[in-house]
């Protein structure tokens, strides 16, 4: 998306920040409220686009660049798939999967913080085969959530478990997009910069990976729990098992999202079917009292809409904030002050943050201060390898750690509809994403104290 020209607002600056200052506060209030369904963030993304409009010196250019913000290919790539992964989620919990989930663990003696270390475990090899952060959220969380009720699990930690996942691939993963991109604009070697990047988020995986068993629940009362409703009738959703195996396999033979899904609905109708495990009256029928159909793959789309309208609204505001160029100012701001590699590497760090603050979008946030840092790393001798982390690292922080980016949203909103589980905000599952502020704590050291520098 190009803007026709760059946007001006009365007041400057701050006017310019106002909008999304707006939006950041009312959705601070919202999950402190215990409100975070994403229905309230609609009121709040609408007054915030309405001040913007009101403070755009050019009301019409500024209208366009939202429209066109929200038309984005990723934003309707994202809606497709999350109204899918309902639909998935919905049909797998109604064919006893979950139940099935409570049987394997009880036999294996996992659960409370076992079973949330487990899940963060899982969804690291998911993310780092499929490269996919939001992928990996969007199918593991409505398999893994609900059965936390059961097993003892707490259920912030556990969501925050599958956040904490999904981030280690999306840093980690060769065909990650935030791994190409901070590569390709730093001259460097995917190979090279991959191995490099394991001294870092290896070390913060570890650290990870203690507190969600810590502070992931009582194994005891888990194990407890899950006997009790462990029957042997559980063990009849075990085929179940194929369906997100499937799923997985495809998107590591490298087919598209939207196909594993569309494979895994179809898969989990038939197997749900042919098993006697959900039956067809289920699955879609007329409600002729209410003039409309029913069933579960309808419920399955209902569960996506609440985030896909956010989704919608929140790109066209960050689309408008864009359109002023801040980024690229501080990207000059920085070239000019960055002298020692200390200095760059700070620099870099700093920019880097602001955009991916200012965008929500770690891609993009890597693409405004890709040629600042190869620049200017460069004339200090910073390898290749070290600032393709610096910024990778960096963007697999916040993203995945505040309230108002997809991420968060998308994992608080994964909790919804899940029997015996609480509805999360995406401020505390994202303040619990212990494995981004391991890495914010390790990116910030590095730079600090050196470490790595020489070698990437």
């Amino acid at each position: 998306m190009e803007p026709r020209q760059t946007l001006t607002f009365y007041g400057g600056t701050p006017g310019a920040l106002l909008p999304f200052v707006l939006f950041f506060a009312g959705v601070v209030w919202l999950g402190l409220s215990g409100a975070p369904d994403e229905r309230g963030f609609w009121p709040i993304l609408i007054a915030a686009l309405t001040v913007g409009l009101m403070l755009a010196r050019d009301r019409h250019c500024y209208a366009e660049t939202i429209v066109a913000g929200m038309s984005r290919r990723i934003v309707l790539l994202m809606i497709l798939a999350w109204l899918l992964a309902g639909v998935l989620g919905t049909l797998m919990n109604a064919s006893g999967f979950v139940e099935a989930l409570v049987w394997l663990a009880s036999k294996a003696g996992v659960s409370g913080g076992g079973y949330a270390a487990a899940a963060f475990l899982i969804c690291c090899l998911v993310s780092t085969s499929t490269g996919t952060s939001l992928g990996t959220i969007i199918i593991c969380a409505p398999l893994l959530y609900p059965a936390g009720a059961a097993l003892g699990a707490e259920p912030v930690i556990l969501m925050a478990a599958v956040l904490g996942g999904a981030t280690f691939g999306d840093n980690i993963s060769p065909v990650s997009d935030t791994t190409i991109a901070s590569a390709a604009t730093q001259g460097a070697e995917i190979g090279d910069v991959v191995r490099s990047r394991l001294k870092y988020a290896i070390p913060a995986a570890i650290v990870a990976l203690a507190l969600y068993a810590a502070l992931g629940g009582s194994d005891g009362a888990g194990v407890a729990a899950a006997t009790g409703l462990a029957t042997e009738q559980g063990a009849r959703g075990l085929p179940m098992l194929l369906v997100p195996a499937l799923v997985i396999a495809l998107l590591l033979t490298g087919r598209h999202l939207l196909e594993g899904l569309l494979f895994g609905i179809v898969a989990a109708i038939g197997v749900g079917l042919g098993l006697g495990l959900l039956e067809r009256s289920e699955i879609f029928y007329l409600d002729l009292e209410s003039f409309g159909g029913r069933g579960l793959i309808v419920s399955g789309i209902e569960r996506g809409v609440g985030v896909s309208i956010f989704t919608i609204l929140l790109m066209g505001l960050v689309a408008g904030l864009e359109a002023t160029g801040i980024t690229e100012r501080l990207v000059a701001m920085a070239q000019r002050r960055a002298q020692s590699a200390r200095d760059v590497e700070l620099w870099t760090f700093g920019t880097v943050s602001a955009a991916a603050l200012l965008t929500t979008h770690s891609t993009v946030a890597i693409l405004a201060v890709g040629d600042f840092t190869r620049d200017a790393g460069s004339r200090v001798e910073i390898p290749a390898t070290r600032r393709a982390n610096l910024l990778d690292i960096t963007v697999c922080t916040y993203p995945f750690l505040l309230p108002y980016c997809i991420p968060t949203i998308l994992a608080a909103s994964m909790s919804q509809g899940a029997e015996g589980m609480p509805r999360l905000s995406a401020l505390e599952v994202g303040l619990s994403n212990f494995h981004s502020w391991v890495l914010l704590v390790v990116v910030v050291l590095a730079i600090l104290t050196g470490w790595g520098r020489e070698r990437g």
